[in-house]
């Protein structure tokens, strides 16, 4: 099978105070995800405030940790935005920087329809000969991909391998592999709370917040899951519960910033428009965390 790993993390990105990239916190941070449980790591995402921080600092991010980490971890880089001629052009130059892929996100606010997705992947895939993968979160943009779109994409355009699934509907990814059924196309779960329902249902694995804190024990439940061992997989699934529900307490990735910091990474402010967890939620979110590293 082909595979970019069972976990790869949709890491954050540390900045400074004054609101710039963090570079060699953000290399740390990347060595210490990769030393605890992640296969590879998804830089720039949604999780590390992709759509706040310049290009030139993203192919810098990008270079860094390919250079650090590529001999060791799938290294993928977002690329998307909603601007078909944007993401042409971030894409094209993230390609010489050294990272194993890319990830362009359904085009957010425009609402393309069904054909408009298929063109604007199909242009992004065209621009580089790096494998793309795709992002399905209509939660965040308004818009989705239908699983036919993605057929049509992965038989058409090679390079396009792969897609992060995150609308929550296990049907979707029942559909893909249906119409996709080589395992060549790899599903990744978007979602935390449904790896294991994924990978049952022909997933390769999960792009995960949580990983930043419970990566070891996620990786323990794929194994075990991949193993056949699904009574003892979902037991751990089970117990990842309070930590997955606070991560999503409010929007991803204010609940990560704010538990790396308080394991010790210099992560800085969210950007806005995000902003820090309410008392509540930051209660819910230590209480979360010491329960997992007691």
């Amino acid at each position: 099978m082909t595979t970019f790993g069972n976990i790869l993390t949709a890491m954050i990105t540390p900045f400074t105070d004054d609101g710039h990239v963090n570079f060699q916190e953000a290399l740390r941070l990347a060595g210490y995800l990769l030393d605890n449980g992640s296969d590879g790591l998804i830089v720039c995402g949604t999780t590390g405030e992709g759509p706040n921080i310049d290009d030139r600092d993203k192919l810098e991010l990008f270079t860094l940790i390919a250079k650090e980490y590529g001999h060791r971890a799938t290294i993928i880089a977002n690329t998307g935005s909603n601007s078909t001629k944007k993401s042409i052009a971030l894409t094209k130059a993230a390609s010489h920087t050294g990272v194993h892929g890319v990830m362009a996100v359904v085009p957010y606010y425009n609402k393309p329809n069904q054909e408009g997705c298929y063109l604007h992947f199909k242009a992004v895939a065209d621009s580089t000969d790096l494998p793309v993968m795709l992002y399905n979160v209509p939660g965040r943009t308004g818009g989705r991909i239908e699983p036919q779109t993605v057929a049509r994409l992965a038989k058409e355009c090679p390079n396009i391998t792969s897609i992060k699934e995150a609308t929550g509907d296990i049907s979707i990814t029942q559909q893909i592999r249906v119409l996709l059924p080589s395992d060549d196309f790899m599903i990744y779960s978007g979602d935390d709370a449904l790896t294991l329902d994924v990978i049952q249902n022909g997933g390769a694995g999960v792009i995960s917040v949580a990983a930043h804190i419970v990566g070891k024990e996620m990786q323990k439940m794929i194994a075990l899951f991949k193993e056949g061992k699904v009574k003892e997989a979902r037991a751990i699934e089970l117990s990842l519960v309070p930590i997955l529900k606070a991560m999503f307490i409010t929007t991803n990735p204010i609940p990560v910033k704010y538990a790396m910091k308080q394991l010790g990474f210099c992560t800085g402010p969210l950007l806005l428009p995000l902003c820090d967890p309410s008392v509540e939620e930051a209660q819910i979110i230590d209480a979360a965390i010491k329960s997992y590293k007691q």
